[in-house]
């Protein structure tokens, strides 16, 4: 039975030819993605990388802003990846880690939100990147978002959005979700972020879910433990939940000059911090899947049927490149467990 006839939109269907937005081609947007490529280093323009994920797997994730963010470039190629994959009946499709912890935080992010019983709550998008989280999750309708990241990165974005909400197609036009965005300059690995959070009206008794999705690995051991630390602090003030991903130590070994902080016990470190519930989903658990990785001998089953302890699969000799999906939460008078 096609897509069609399952009720399932033209636009959504999964793997259809590549069509870009007009917008995309427009001389404001062009020049914001050549300054991009030209100026800034590989981990700023893995923002663009994720945002084409998402938006190639559009049959899994609502994202209309996501085209825009991810540029022409990294559209093409990562579709170019998606295209000899299916050629090649890959197990796992390009993007679909993208997709599935994607979906995981949006999940989480509904979840924690739904446990502080209702009004009003903050959520931090730290190294939020091109993150549409604001545009595009009804759940954050009563929540105050602040996204921080560097400075040049949150100015290129508010200029898509600012292209975005002039475009003559009213299909492009951002509509925000959130009840508001503050958007915070500043860079993690300086001492300051807290200071420059709480400077953007972040109130620090007020409850909050922090989101590190695809930031920590990217930080050296002593920045990334820090600001963990720092947000664990807050479970002494008020309700504090923390959704972040972790590398293992193998997975690091990718690119060793990109990736650097890795924790092969997520699980345990986040309690030694001061966290009081901790849960970890490894892609293609219950709670990481979301019916997008169809084939049972997939990589991410294989590496799931294995103890964490291995390092290198036993039948081929490669490394088991894990990543770890984490929820934390604590509040003062916590029992840490």
């Amino acid at each position: 039975m096609s897509n069609q006839e399952n009720g399932m939109p033209e636009d959504m269907q999964p793997w259809r030819e590549l069509i870009l937005p007009e917008l995309l081609s427009s001389d404001t947007i062009r020049e914001l993605h050549a300054a991009i490529e030209s100026e800034w280093d590989s981990s700023r323009r893995s923002a663009c990388q994720i945002a084409a994920g998402r938006a190639l797997w559009k049959h899994a994730i609502h994202d209309p802003l996501a085209e825009l963010f991810a540029g022409e470039t990294y559209m093409r190629n990562v579709y170019e990846k998606i295209k000899k994959d299916r050629l090649n009946n890959a197990r796992e499709i390009s993007g679909v880690i993208v997709a599935v912890r994607t979906l995981w935080f949006d999940s989480k992010l509904e979840a924690a939100l739904s446990s502080f019983g209702g009004g009003a709550a903050q959520v931090v998008l730290l190294g939020a990147g091109m993150d549409t989280r604001p545009y595009r999750l009804s759940c954050l309708k009563e929540s105050s978002v602040f996204e921080v990241d560097f400075a040049e990165v949150l100015q290129v974005k508010t200029n898509i959005l600012e292209a975005a909400a002039n475009s003559k197609d009213e299909h492009q036009h951002p509509i925000m979700t959130a009840k508001s965005v503050r958007r915070v300059a500043a860079d993690l690995t300086e001492d300051d972020w807290l200071e420059k959070l709480q400077m953007s009206e972040f109130e620090p008794k007020k409850n909050t879910v922090w989101v590190l999705e695809g930031i920590l690995y990217y930080l050296s051991h002593s920045d990334a433990m820090k600001v963990l630390k720092s947000i664990a602090d807050k479970c002494n003030l008020t309700h504090t939940v923390l959704l972040a991903d972790f590398m293992n130590k193998q997975a690091t070994t990718l690119s060793n000059s990109t990736f650097h902080f890795y924790s092969d016990w997520p699980d345990q470190l986040l309690p030694s911090l001061g966290f009081s519930d901790v849960k970890l989903s490894q892609i293609g658990d219950p709670d990481a899947h979301f019916g997008l990785l169809q084939d049972p001998l997939n990589l991410f089953n294989k590496l799931r049927n294995l103890p964490r302890s291995i390092q290198t699969h036993p039948d081929d000799g490669t490394p088991c490149c894990r990543l770890y999906l984490l929820q934390a939460s604590g509040s003062p008078n916590q029992t840490i467990s």
